[in-house]
This record gives structure tokens, C-alpha cells and sequence, in this order.
């Protein structure tokens, strides 16, 4: 099935190879692939960043053949439009308000996308969802959940996945901040399913760019033979692999963002003129303000940046968990406000 769901042209593309796919190994006298002799990064990194997806697949106990490892995720995106999506012919499905790259490179890709905006509680409007991929030329969904900008997890994936016959993309970005299992335990049923996930948010590298899609080895394979050579540089794969070889950190600092989000919540609680605090999976708390921009433009004057996004939900600001200094700071300056 899933073959033909992929372009023509990329069914039959002839991959590149590099020197790194014809020789593999590291004790020899590299001649082959016209590096400079001198220097401490002057060799190509492993193409295939297996020493990262070796790790990766000890953490999320998952075949190393299921993963897929992109320049940040929104790599995972653009290559998943660029295999399954035929430019002027093929659509995509999205829910807003939801992550904005998606339909960003569906126009880079000159792919048409088509919106079915979530209930007013921020869930899938199934129903119109369906019916929307039975009239229209949809091959792929893209689904965030946690979703951004809302925080809340998203329910009824599934029925998804089990009707629709083309690709399912559900963005797991935030899933560290959520008490919901991950999708990854649904590949081996859901052969049309990507998980994408990324080492930007609880992870703390959002300056490597490490973005991870999860799914059948047949989708993994398809990703391999598009992308480019030498996708992720030696810099960013060690970094992420220092990363998770450090997991005592990451749960640490993980603890510090779960106890803060709560006790940040709980202080906007008390601010009278914070009309609403929507309930949040992720690493930042979505707020209605009658005066959003106003509050927002009296935070940007202390140096205090959050995240206006009153042009997609109505007098909302999305705040951040910061450190807690960063969140007293944000605390101090709001209460002047009421």
C-alpha cells in the first residue's frame, strides 16, 4: 500500500551515494571522498547517524530500522510532502490552529492544503474530517498533539488512521510534557502512521536541529533515499548523542518544567483580569486576555517576551515555561498589570 502512495518519480529515483555509503568504517586512510586531510571536522559525518539512532532506539525501544533522523523536524516535513505529494495534484489535511510549517511547506512544495478548524474546544471535528478526505485529493494529514498553539492532546487519532488510506502525521513535539502514551507503540499496526518527534523542546537542543520521524521500515527506507547526503552535521549528532547518554538532566530538568507549569498556572489563577487558562500537555500555557496585545506590548517594554497569537485564537498569549527566576519575573510584571 504504501508504495503506492509514494510519487512515481521517487519510486524510481536513483538515491546519491556518497563515499560513506560505499565504505563504511573508520579505521583506514580516507582518499575518497576529496576531504581536507588536516582538522578536527573535516571528515563527512555518518550519513546515517547510526551511533545516534543505536541510543535512540535503546530509549524508545524501537528497531533502529524505524527511525528517520531530519534537520530539525521540519526536515520530516518537507520530505513527507516531497515523497507522497504530487505538486498542483495532491493535497493536505490540517487542523487549525495547529503548527504553522505545515502548511507553510505544503505552498513551498505547491501543494494545496485544506483546513478543518478544530471544535471550539481544540478537538478534531472528525466527522468534516472524513468527509473532507473522501471529496478532496488528500494524501497526507498532519496532526499535532500535543497541538500547538493550544496544548492539549488531541483524541479519535485513531479513527483516523483507520479510515483514511493515506499518511498519517502526528507531531509528537511536546509528547515529553504529556502523561499520554506516545504513538510510537501504534507503528507496527498503523503501517500509513509517522510519528515525528524532536530534540528541540524537552530535550534542550533547539540550536541543534535534530528532528526524528518514527514509522515502518518501508516509509524509513523511502526517507533515506530522498534526503540529502550528510543531512545532520557531526556537531549536532554529537551533541544530541552526549544528550542522551546525560538522562539524569533531562529528568531533572524535565520535574523543573512539569512543577513550574503547574505553579505558574496557579498564579495566573489569581490575576482577575485573565479571562481563561487553557489546560495544557505541553511546555507552555495558552491565556485569554481581553487586552492580549496591549498586555503583551507591557511585557515586550520590561524585556519579557511570550508569544502573541491573537491573530489565529481570539485576545490569547502563549506563555513559555521559563526557569523559575524567568517565571517570577513574568509573575512580578503581570500582577502590575491587574
Amino acid at each position: 500500500m504504501i508504495q503506492q502512495l509514494v510519487r512515481k518519480n521517487i519510486r524510481n529515483l536513483v538515491p546519491y551515494s556518497s563515499a560513506r555509503d560505499e565504505f563504511k568504517g573508520n579505521d583506514a586512510v580516507f582518499l575518497d571522498a576529496n576531504e581536507n586531510p588536516f582538522g578536527k571536522l573535516n571528515r563527512y559525518p555518518d550519513p546515517y547517524q547510526r551511533e545516534l539512532k543505536f541510543l535512540l532506539s535503546e530509549e524508545k525501544n524501537i528497531p533502529e530500522n524505524n527511525i528517520f533522523i531530519g534537520n530539525g523536524s521540519d526536515e520530516v516535513i518537507d520530505l513527507t510532502l516531497r515523497i507522497f505529494c504530487e505538486p498542483q495534484q495532491d493535497k493536505i489535511l490540517i487542523c487549525p490552529p495547529t503548527y504553522g510549517m505545515y502548511e507553510v511547506s505544503a505552498d513551498i512544495n505547491n501543494i494545496k492544503t485544506i483546513k478543518v478548524p478544530l471544535t471550539d474546544d481544540f478537538q478534531l471535528d472528525i466527522p468534516t474530517v472524513l468527509e473532507r478526505i473522501k471529496t478532496e485529493p488528500v494524501k497526507v494529514v498532519f496532526l499535532c498533539s500535543p497541538n500547538n498553539p493550544t496544548g492539549n492532546s488531541l483524541n479519535d487519532i485513531d479513527v483516523l488512521l483507520e479510515k483514511f488510506n493515506g499518511i498519517v502525521v502526528v507531531d509528537e513535539a511536546y509528547i515529553d510534557f504529556s502523561e499520554r502514551q506516545s504513538y510510537l507503540r501504534k507503528i507496527k499496526d498503523y503501517p500509513n502512521l509517522i510519528v515525528s518527534q524532536t530534540f528541540s523542546k524537552a530535550w534542550g537542543l533547539a540550536g541543534a536541529r535534530v528532528g526524528l520521524a518514527y514509522a515502518t521500515e518501508e516509509i524509513i527506507a523511502v526517507f533515506n533515499r530522498v534526503k540529502p547526503p550528510y543531512n545532520i552535521s557531526q556537531l549536532n549528532q554529537q551533541a544530541a548523542i552526549e544528550t542522551l547518554k546525560n538522562k539524569p538532566e533531562f529528568k531533572q530538568n524535565l520535574t523543573t518544567i512539569l512543577s513550574e507549569r503547574k505553579r505558574l498556572a496557579d498564579e495566573l489563577q489569581q490575576l482577575d483580569f485573565i479571562q481563561k487558562i487553557y489546560a495544557t500537555d505541553a511546555n507552555f500555557i495558552l491565556v485569554k486576555i481581553p487586552d492580549a496585545t496591549e498586555v503583551y506590548q507591557q511585557l515586550v517594554c520590561q524585556r519579557i517576551i511570550t508569544r502573541n497569537r491573537s491573530s489565529v485564537i481570539s485576545d490569547c498569549i502563549r506563555i513559555t515555561i521559563g526557569t523559575p527566576e524567568e517565571n517570577d519575573l513574568l509573575i512580578n510584571e503581570l500582577k502590575k498589570h491587574s
